[in-house]
């Protein structure tokens, strides 16, 4: 029972119409304190009372579950669960990155890492997580999903190598972002440490906040990872660790373990993390694996003076047998070294590595540096293994690999690894890194030989015209020797020299170079040039876009699986949607984008998409489609549409072309997949309102009450609730509920509820308050002189109408009187003059003026207004 002081009692219709949930019945009356309010609630309801605001609310939920006995032992810290046992997950995109928030009622700890494809974000509660919000097919993420696990929460994310997650908390709020960099201040490092003093041995590390251990499936692999969660501040680690057992995935919070064995232990004790196994890791001290265990073969290639220095020529030399005498006599003394086990030292496979990295055989040399890893996990802290892993990976193409290995503490300091990071960062498209470990690197350039050298200077030139420094870029060109290189490497320098004189508005003499380049045998080189020299020959108006199109098409086929595929793919795209072929523009950049996601250059191929995306349904560019077109095209590509306003209002256009030419099931089928999909709250509910007003138009009621009451709010702006209030009477009208309808509107005094009203009287035949209602709509209006518009004709024609079937000679006189001189000048004279003449003067029946204008012809008049409302609306930015 609620109690008020006022006199006259609430407006109870809407309640009483709808009623919320938890709610069965309500009624008011008068008590002695002033108005009461009965509310009958169902079995089991929790109700809350409070202030907010300025006003008071009232809380209605399912009551929480019963509390814990008095002897059970309290929990350490409070629950972070919400009382619905669910959490709904929130995405925003932020300056290109991808943010997800999580909102838990209380601190709990979590881990992030990644695996593969796949971000981890693990919590340590559990409970389910609503991802109705989970982004598809965005360059950040593509998919995303909850693992199963009986104890702890956790979340995959399909993300590309080029996405790095950041974690950060706010109140309860964890929020995972996943962008092309980490943004906000490195999470904390958490140092694993050789505890060779414990018995038996093992690993342990020091984390501030750890909250437990838990055991995760990952779904795609089918094995188990030990995970580790922590308390904010993010705390992680940052280079992963390799051992026999397993590794220790790196983490930019907590720690996870992928085990090789079925017995590897993982515990916390406090701040503690322990990781071993019941006999003992096997980890080698130091000293067992030192250089100086044992002396240098003096035939194995020597050490280079710098951690990542490659000495291609000496150590690729060959000796009197030639290539596989020497392959067979380095496998053999590693071979030898390996069967000696841990006291045989490493000389041997490091001299078999020199020589597979120095010979440019990539993959063997990774092989081999791999085994020794595995062999000797302390080799993970060696300088010159971090240089010769990163180089022999930086060869094969493996980038962010050897990334991984260049960004080691062990060669921070290294201007040889310095270089290679320069080389890595220009081919995963960081122009501002490269320049500056070139930078840092350029004492070591003149220690490489000519043709690396030529690649290093050329990929600073390539940063350097990137970044729009000419000045550096010709430097670098002009330090660059073509003696001495082979006729591909020659051509590489040619190509360089032609991108700087395009980049200096030399157009025609860059020209020149690129189809001089074009017809080099070699395809990495031939198809850049094709493609510079198109697109070149296109701005000099040299070429067609039609020809262009041709080039470039067969391009994109002959030459595949590099950035310049997705450059070629970006330029042809371009000139579909200049053609105005925008599917063919579409299925190009997309069909790139996913085949070749883990190239860095697809999230520039990615966000051309999303902008031809926006262009073509947010800015008009689609507009010369047809509607059932343009819709097809949004249907197929909807996964793009941005969340928040644009993407509601680019829905909204789309939404008002279907209704301007009647496709009111389509309409209507965008806009609920818009707001069941996309959008909450006042959002939701703008596009509700209009889904309403849809369904309504196309004589779906019900429809449109689900569409009222799925968004209900206390917190919408007042138009926007007077809307809904009129669009639900008439929703309720059309079910037949003419009396709750009534109610509904009883306190409402705006045109649309007086229109409202008066539809409702004109389906009930109650002609006398249609009149009433029809004739205030008119109001004053005979006392301006201007001619009456045909909304004003319409309004007329049935207030005579109506005053005639109710026999009020009156009231058509006094219409007469008012509006006889406007009959005269009406598109239509005759039908006005018959509707003001009445029944019993004029030449119909009561039934002629019935078929004259009957419920349907009302119900078309508001779908023309409604419709011509909307598509103002719609086109509002």
């Amino acid at each position: 029972m609620l109690s008020f002081g006022a006199a006259a009692p609430p407006d109870l219709a809407e309640l009483k119409a709808s009623p919320p949930r938890f709610v069965t019945a309500i009624a008011a009356g008068q008590g002695p304190g002033g108005v009461e309010i009965r509310l009958t609630l169902a079995e089991g309801t929790d109700v809350k009372i409070g202030r907010a605001d300025g006003a008071t609310y009232i809380n209605l939920s399912a009551a929480p579950p019963a509390p814990k006995p008095a002897d059970q032992k309290p929990e350490a810290r409070p629950n972070p669960v919400p009382p619905s046992g669910e959490i709904k997950m929130r995405a925003e995109i932020q300056d290109g990155r991808l943010l997800l928030h999580f909102p838990w009622r209380a601190p709990l700890g979590a881990a992030v890492f990644r695996r593969g494809d796949a971000i981890w974000l693990v919590f340590d509660a559990k409970t389910k997580v609503d991802l109705s919000e989970a982004p598809h097919g965005l360059p950040q993420a593509s998919r995303m999903s909850q693992a199963p696990d009986e104890a702890a929460t956790a979340i995959r994310i399909t993300a590309p190598p080029t996405v790095l997650p950041t974690l950060t908390l706010e109140g309860d709020v964890w929020t995972l972002a996943l962008g092309p960099m980490a943004e906000g201040p490195a999470p904390a490092p958490v140092e694993i440490k050789s505890d060779l003093s414990s018995a038996p041995v093992s690993l342990k590390a020091q984390m501030a906040g750890a909250t437990g251990v838990f055991w995760i499936t990952d779904p795609v692999v089918g094995d188990r990872l030990a995970v580790v969660t922590a308390l904010a501040p993010a705390k992680g680690v940052q280079v992963a660790r390799d051992l026999v057992e397993g590794v220790v995935l790196a983490s930019v919070q907590g720690l996870a373990v992928a085990p090789r064995v079925n017995d590897l232990m993982v515990s916390t004790d406090g701040e503690i993390v322990r990781i071993g196994r019941p006999k003992g890791l096997e980890l080698s001290p130091v000293s067992n694996i030192a250089r100086g265990t044992a002396p240098a073969a003096a035939d194995l290639p020597q050490r280079a003076s710098m951690p990542a220095l490659i000495d291609f020529d000496d150590w690729s030399k060959l000796g009197p047998g030639g290539f596989n005498a020497r392959l067979d006599q380095l496998m053999a003394g590693a071979a030898d070294e390996i069967g000696k086990g841990k006291s045989g030292g490493v000389q041997a496979r490091l001299g078999l590595a020199r020589f597979l990295v120095g010979s440019e055989l990539a993959y063997e040399a990774i092989g081999v540096l791999n085994g020794l890893a595995k062999a000797n996990p302390l080799m993970m802290q060696d300088p010159e293994f971090r240089g010769l892993r990163g180089a022999a990976r930086a060869i094969a193409g493996r980038y962010k690999d050897a990334e991984a290995d260049f960004s080691a503490p062990a060669v921070a300091q290294d201007p040889a690894s310095a270089i290679w990071r320069g080389y890595i960062s220009n081919k995963l498209g960081d122009y501002v890194g490269a320049r500056q470990q070139f930078a840092l690197g350029r004492s070591a350039m003149s220690l490489f030989n000519p043709k690396w050298r030529a690649r290093f200077l050329g990929g600073d030139a390539e940063a350097s015209i990137a970044a729009g420094d000419l000045v550096t870029a010709r430097l670098d060109l002009a330090d660059l020797s073509t003696d001495g290189l082979d006729l591909i490497e020659a051509q590489k320098v040619d190509f360089d020299r032609a991108r700087l004189l395009e980049a200096s508005g030399q157009g025609p003499q860059a020209l020149a170079l690129y189809q001089q380049v074009a017809s080099s045998p070699y395809g990495g080189i031939a198809a850049p040039a094709i493609l510079h020299s198109t697109e070149l020959q296109l701005s000099l108006g040299r070429m067609k876009p039609g020809d262009a199109v041709t080039t470039l098409d067969s391009l994109r086929f002959r030459w595949r699986g590099d950035d310049t595929e997705l450059e070629t793919v970006r330029e042809l795209g371009k000139i579909y949607l200049s053609s105005g072929r925008y599917r063919e523009a579409m299925d190009a950049l997309r069909s790139a984008a996913r085949s070749l996601s883990d190239l860095p250059a697809a999230a520039a191929v990615q966000a051309d998409l999303s902008k031809a995306f926006q262009d073509l349904f947010l800015h008009g560019g689609a507009d010369g489609l047809p509607p059932i077109q343009a819709l097809g095209l949004f249907l197929d590509y909807k996964d793009l549409t941005p969340i928040g306003a644009d993407g509601d209002l680019m829905v909204r256009k789309l939404a008002g072309r279907l209704v301007d030419v009647d496709l009111l099931d389509q309409a209507a089928q965008l806009l609920k997949y818009q707001a069941d999909n996309r959008l909450d709250g006042v959002a939701r509910a703008s596009v509700d309102t209009d889904l309403a007003m849809i369904q309504l138009m196309n004589h779906q009621p019900e429809a449109a009450l689900d569409a009222i009451n799925g968004s209900r709010s206390t917190l919408l702006p007042k138009d926007m609730a007077e809307r809904r209030r009129v669009l639900q009477a008439r929703a309720l009208a059309g079910l037949g509920r003419f009396d709750d309808a009534l109610e509904l509107l009883d306190k409402d005094a705006s045109p649309d509820a007086q229109d409202a009203r008066g539809d409702i009287a004109w389906q009930q035949r109650d002609w006398p308050k249609v009149g009433a209602i029809l004739e205030a709509r008119l109001g004053d209006r005979w006392k301006s002189a201007q001619p009456l518009t045909a909304e004003e004709q319409a309004l007329l024609l049935r207030t005579g109408i109506a005053y005639s079937l109710a026999d009020d000679n009156a009231a058509l006189a006094r219409l007469r009187s008012h509006y006889a001189t406007f009959a005269d000048a009406a598109p239509n004279p005759n039908a006005l003059k018959v509707a003001l003449a009445g029944v019993a003067t004029g030449p119909y029946s009561a039934t002629d003026y019935v078929r004259a204008i009957s419920d349907s012809d009302v119900f078309a008049g508001w779908v023309t207004a409604m419709k011509a409302r909307y598509l103002k609306d719609s086109q509002k930015g």
